[in-house]
């Protein structure tokens, strides 16, 4: 199992090894120990599972504010995403800057976006469907969002996303500029 980190201190992506013969493959998709060697003190709570029937959806830029901050594991079962972590903690030296990795069934690679991140992915590929495991249960009151497409954070979307694909809540998400300072750099 490799872990790779990026430019923005938090994210980090899973690439587990696979042992393949002509029966198939065997792979340890997580383990914690080797996980908390870059993210100590988590702790999973609930997994959720999310089907993407158009390939170009987009959905996010979301996250939760304290006290249900969540931190997600994102992994594509089916199909394939660009799956997107955006840096949303005031005082940051990286804040509003993003990372983003290509999840596939095939590389069965996982993306970590901590608590203070916000989360979003456009699906390349019909029926793709995510599994994220998250350190906090859901939250309405706390649900909150940031527009996918601002510019002050510059998300270099594929060509196939489409805005079509937005849920309603999507569309009225505020601007970086306009959000609140949900998160401390130093609380997180």
């Amino acid at each position: 199992m490799e872990l790779r980190t990026f430019d923005l201190e938090g994210p980090f992506e899973i690439k587990p090894r696979k042992i393949e013969d002509d029966r198939g493959y065997f792979s340890e998709i997580f383990k914690m120990n080797i996980f908390a060697e870059r993210a100590p003190m988590v702790q999973f709570v609930q997994d959720n599972q999310s089907l993407s029937v158009r390939p170009g959806t987009v959905r996010g830029i979301h996250f939760q504010t304290e006290p249900f901050a969540q931190g997600k594991l994102v992994r594509c079962l089916a199909g394939s995403v660009l799956d997107v972590a955006v840096d949303l903690r005031s005082g940051s030296s990286t804040y509003g800057r993003w990372v983003a990795v290509t999840l596939t069934p095939e590389e069965a690679n996982q993306l970590w976006v901590p608590a203070g991140f916000g989360h979003a992915f456009c699906t390349l590929e019909p029926n793709s469907v995510i599994h994220y495991r998250v350190t906090n249960y859901y939250s309405a009151e706390h649900d909150k969002g940031v527009a996918w497409d601002d510019p002050d954070i510059g998300v270099d979307w594929p060509s196939i996303s489409d805005p079509e694909t937005l849920s309603a809540k999507d569309r009225n998400q505020p601007a970086l500029v306009d959000l609140p300072a949900y998160f401390d750099v130093k609380a997180n």
